[in-house]
């Protein structure tokens, strides 16, 4: 009997050995057996001998081993896959792209009275689902663009204060409507139109006469018309029109210094204009430059105002010029709430040289609040020469206030 039990264990040991300890292993290798058993399907170019990275710990010290042998695993489980795949291509049954499409899933319910089986696809909620918005996109063969502004200064001081001065308040308003052809719409047309309007208002304690000044009164419009020659040059017609539209005194009189069309000045011109404008948007050039121009000066109001300021003859309210023209618009917005705008302008007719050069940087404190610094350098030498200047001009203002723009896209 002793010998019968022991014989007992022996067998019971050789089964756990032979048979428990198998199926033991089997169950744990069996995701990955059953993995390289399945169809071989292409997914990806992968390079072999390359099986899947190790994870470090990054300043601790883990016990990885498990992690270890399955990353061995399956990278030879892997690797052993791709080789068959490169070796035996015709054992490729699939790719990725080309695999079967899953079944679909039915909804199994029973009909006593019939004594069936109803199998019928699974219902899916609508309400669950958004509907698509099918609006049709607007395609616009005109871009415009729309900027006001509204800047002022304020000062306030006491009668005594130790120093002495006045109190003063500027305002300045800026307004801008620019129309233009949408070229990615037309890539073989430019056609630029800009109108602009600048206003300002300061207190005149100073002038006995008036309680108020205007210090900046500047009303312009700008037109390019152009067609394509090569890359970014266009053969052009180019036309400017400014003027000012309220009357204007010297200080301390009744003399009028300027009003509506004194002065005034027109400039049409015929020639090449290059356009560039970066993908991002951030950087915008545009020159003109018109061989073949005509400029015409005008003084309305010969009464009040003297036209030979304006480089009009006297008793005269025009001036007729033929000569050469350029003009060139740069914009870079240097960051998310910096930009930069300058503007330079010359007309010759080979006697006498009149230019303009603008500089505008633009600061958002906000969406809609900046400072901005605008300066004006000009250049004219029809006009009476004065000593300290010359035939030199400058004007440098310095404002804070609300901001606001309209883009159609």
């Amino acid at each position: 009997m002793k010998n019968i039990g022991r014989y007992n264990i022996y067998v019971l040991l050789a089964f756990v050995s032979l048979v428990v300890m198998p199926l033991k292993a089997w169950a744990q290798n069996d995701s990955t057996s059953r993995y390289l058993l399945m169809p071989l399907v292409f997914d990806r170019q992968q390079s072999v001998g390359n099986p899947m990275p190790e994870v470090e710990g990054q300043g601790l010290k883990l016990d990885n081993s498990w992690l270890d042998k399955a990353q061995q695993r399956w990278g030879r489980i892997n690797e052993l896959r791709y080789r068959l795949m490169i070796e035996n291509p015709e054992l490729v049954r699939f790719n990725e792209g080309m695999l079967p499409k899953p079944p679909k899933e039915v909804v199994i319910e029973t009909d006593p009275s019939a004594t069936e089986l109803v199998v019928e696809p699974e219902k899916i909620d609508g309400e669950a689902f958004t509907p698509i918005d099918r609006r049709e996109i607007k395609v616009h063969n005109w871009l415009h663009t729309f900027t006001g502004s509204l800047h002022g200064t304020q000062a306030y001081i006491s009668n005594n204060w130790y120093q002495g001065g006045e109190n003063n308040l500027n305002l300045l308003a800026d307004l801008q409507w620019d129309c233009n052809l949408n070229q990615k719409l037309h890539p073989n047309w430019l056609f630029n139109n800009s109108l602009h309007y600048k206003l300002g208002i300061a207190t005149a304690k100073g002038d006995s006469l008036r309680s108020y000044s205007i210090n900046e009164d500047n009303f312009q419009f700008s037109s390019q018309l152009g067609y394509k020659a090569v890359k970014n040059w266009y053969y052009s017609a180019t036309l400017l029109f400014k003027t000012q539209l309220f009357n204007s005194y010297v200080t301390n009189s009744r003399s009028m210094a300027a009003s509506f069309l004194s002065s005034g000045e027109l400039n049409v011109g015929l020639g090449m204009t290059y356009n560039y404008k970066d993908k991002d948007g951030y950087k915008e050039l545009t020159l003109s430059i018109a061989p073949l121009s005509y400029n015409m000066k005008i003084c309305r109001d010969i009464v009040n105002i003297d036209p030979t300021k304006f480089g009009i003859e006297a008793g005269k309210h025009t001036k007729h010029s033929f000569g050469s023209t350029v003009e060139m618009k740069f914009e870079w917005k240097i960051t998310p709430s910096i930009s930069w705008k300058t503007r330079f302008y010359a007309f010759t007719d080979y006697k006498y040289v009149q230019g303009d050069w603008e500089n505008t940087f633009m600061f958002l404190v906000s969406s809609h609040l900046s400072t901005q610094i605008f300066t004006h350098l000009r250049y004219d030498k029809s006009r009476p020469w004065v000593e300290n200047w010359k035939y030199w001009q400058f004007k440098e203002i310095l404002s804070f206030g609300l901001t606001y723009k309209f883009a159609t896209k």
